[in-house]
């Protein structure tokens, strides 16, 4: 039995990368849902939900960070497409007793998926997390970066 050899999508004949061309796929709803998580001290945890961080609202910044991070995508990857991001959300909640969890949704009208989109602002938003509280805990891990679902539609 033969086995077909999968060709990756960014690379053409000859081995060299390329921009995967979308202009013959149709326009359609997009949707893409990532998570992830930031392990840290208990203490620091505590000392975020206190509001106790130097630095100001962690929340508010990261999330900030992270929506920002998804409408830059295709600035920070390359051969990412650049897209109209038509709605971007991170939420960030505190899983006692030592993380924090991530999770972004990212919605566009277009020819490709989001799915990069919504992983770069879960990573964003965790390395602004870290930024924010790494006075107080070198030790934190950012983990579990991971896309949890995507969709497309023809509304």
């Amino acid at each position: 039995m033969k086995t077909k050899k999968k060709i990756l999508s960014h690379v053409d004949a000859r081995g060299k990368l390329k921009m995967v061309d979308v202009t013959a796929k149709d326009v359609v709803s997009r949707q893409a849902t990532a998570g992830g998580r930031v392990r840290m001290k208990p203490a620091t945890l505590k000392l975020i939900l206190a509001g106790g961080l130097a630095k100001g609202d962690l929340f508010a910044t990261a999330r900030l960070a992270g929506i920002q991070a998804a409408k830059r995508t295709g600035d920070l990857i390359p051969l990412c497409h650049p897209l109209e991001i038509t709605h971007a959300e991170v939420e960030l909640r505190a899983e006692p007793p030592d993380a924090l969890s991530i999770r972004a949704r990212v919605k566009t009208r277009g020819r490709t998926g989001v799915e990069m989109e919504a992983l770069t602002a879960v990573a964003v938003a965790a390395l602004t997390v870290y930024d924010m509280a790494k006075a107080v805990d070198q030790g934190m891990v950012i983990e579990s970066v991971r896309l949890i679902e995507k969709k497309k539609s023809r509304k």
